[in-house]
C-alpha cells in the first residue's frame, strides 16, 4: 500500500503557508465551505500526478498575488519512506523525488496512485467525450507506460498534422510530410486502440460488480467503446478522408475522437438514467478505477472523497462505507462540513483522523 503522512503547501491556492498530518487509515478534512479542503485534498492529488484534479492551468493553483507555489509530501512506497516535492514557478514546473530531480517529469506517473471523487465528475456521464478520453486516458497512462508514451507521441503528431491541414490554404506542400505524419498517427493510433479496447474487457466486470453493490440491485451495466478503428484501420481513413480534412483544416477521423456509451438495464444512462442511477454508475466507475489500478500496479491507491456524502442517501452511503472500509481499500483521505456526520457514519470505534479547518 501506498500512503502519504505528511504534506506542507507554499503558496498554493488558499494556502500561504501550511503542514497537515495524515496519521490514521481515514482522515477527515472538517470545514466550512471555502476553507480549502478541497484544495487540500487537490494537493495530494498534485504530487500523485503532477497536476491538479480540478484545472488544468497551473497558474489557478497559484495562491493570489504570487509567482508561484510548492507542495511537499512525505509518503510510504513498498515500505520505503520517500520525500515527493513539486514546484511550478514562472511556467516551470520542477518534480523531486528525495531531493532528485526527475530528468522527465513523466517518469513519476504510476508512482503513486490517487482515485478522486468530487461533485463534478457526473460530467464524466453527461459531459463531451473529450472528458471520457481524459480518464481513461488517465487510467491506461498509469498501468502501460509505452502507451503513455504512443498517447503524447499521437498527440504531437495531430497537432503537426492540423497545421499542415491549414497551411495548405496558403501554399502548396509536399505530400511527403502528410505521408509522415499518417504512418506515426496510425502506429501510435492502432496500439491506443487496442489498449483503449482490451482495458475494457477487464473493467466491465469490476463496473458490475461495484453497481450491484452499491444499488443491491442486479440491473446490467454495459459501456461500448466506438472508435473509428473497429471499421477499418486508420491509416485507410486518413487517406479516404483527406479531402475533408482539407475542407475543415483538421483530422476528422482518429482516436482522438473515440467514445464511450454507458448505460443501464440496456438504456443509455446520459439520455434515460435517473439521478440515482447516475450517481451510482458514478461511484461505481470511479470505484472499479481503482480496483483496476490495484490490481495492474500491486499496490493499493490513494482514495479521495471530496464532499461526497452531501450527495448520497443513506442506503448508497452506507453501501459505500462497506466498500471502502474492506481490505481492498487502503488508505482514505475525504472532506466534509461536518465532522460529526463523518463520525455517525463511520460509527464508534472507527480509526478515523481529523484535520479541521
Amino acid at each position: 500500500m501506498n500512503s502519504i503522512h505528511k504534506i506542507s503547501l507554499f503558496q498554493f491556492r488558499n494556502y500561504a503557508s501550511a503542514s497537515f498530518d495524515f496519521t490514521g487509515p481515514v482522515t477527515c478534512i472538517a470545514g466550512l465551505n471555502g476553507s480549502g479542503k478541497t484544495n487540500l485534498l487537490d494537493a495530494v492529488y498534485y504530487l500523485c500526478y503532477t497536476k491538479s484534479y480540478f484545472t488544468s492551468f497551473q497558474q489557478n493553483c497559484v495562491q493570489a498575488g504570487m509567482d508561484g507555489f510548492r507542495v511537499t509530501g512525505e509518503f510510504t512506497r513498498d515500505g520505503r519512506k520517500e520525500v515527493i516535492s513539486a514546484k511550478w514557478r514562472g511556467g516551470k514546473k520542477e518534480i523531486t523525488a528525495n531531493g532528485t530531480e526527475y530528468e522527465k517529469i513523466t517518469d513519476h506517473i504510476g508512482r503513486y496512485s490517487a482515485v478522486m471523487i468530487a461533485p463534478d465528475d457526473t460530467e464524466l456521464v453527461n459531459g463531451s467525450s473529450e472528458l471520457r478520453r481524459k480518464w481513461m486516458d488517465g487510467i491506461l497512462s498509469q498501468a502501460d507506460k509505452v502507451y503513455f508514451e504512443k498517447l503524447i507521441l499521437y498527440q504531437r503528431v495531430l497537432l503537426q498534422r492540423n497545421a499542415w491541414l491549414k497551411a495548405q490554404a496558403f501554399r502548396a506542400t509536399d505530400n511527403a510530410e502528410l505521408d509522415f505524419y499518417d504512418a506515426q498517427m496510425a502506429a501510435g493510433g492502432t496500439y491506443i486502440y487496442e489498449q483503449r479496447k482490451a482495458f475494457l474487457q477487464d473493467f466491465l466486470p469490476l463496473l458490475n460488480d461495484f453497481y450491484h453493490r452499491l444499488t443491491g440491485g442486479h440491473e446490467p451495466v454495459e459501456v461500448a467503446y466506438n472508435s473509428d478503428l473497429s471499421i477499418k484501420p486508420l491509416n485507410e481513413w486518413l487517406a479516404q478522408n483527406l479531402e475533408y480534412d482539407l475542407r475543415y483544416q483538421r483530422t476528422l477521423r482518429g482516436v482522438h475522437k473515440d467514445d464511450w456509451d454507458f448505460s443501464v438495464n440496456g438504456l443509455q444512462l446520459r439520455q434515460f438514467g435517473s439521478q440515482g442511477q447516475k450517481k451510482s454508475f458514478l461511484f461505481a466507475l470511479k470505484l472499479a478505477q481503482y480496483a483496476y489500478l490495484s490490481k495492474v500496479q500491486g499496490h493499493l491507491p490513494i482514495l479521495l472523497l471530496d464532499d461526497i456524502f452531501e450527495k448520497l442517501d443513506q442506503n448508497r452511503m452506507e453501501a459505500l462505507l462497506r466498500i471502502i472500509r474492506s481490505p481492498d481499500f487502503g488508505q482514505v483521505i475525504l472532506t466534509d462540513t461536518h465532522a460529526g456526520r463523518i463520525s455517525e457514519a463511520f460509527g464508534a470505534g472507527a480509526n478515523v483522523d481529523y484535520i479541521h479547518l
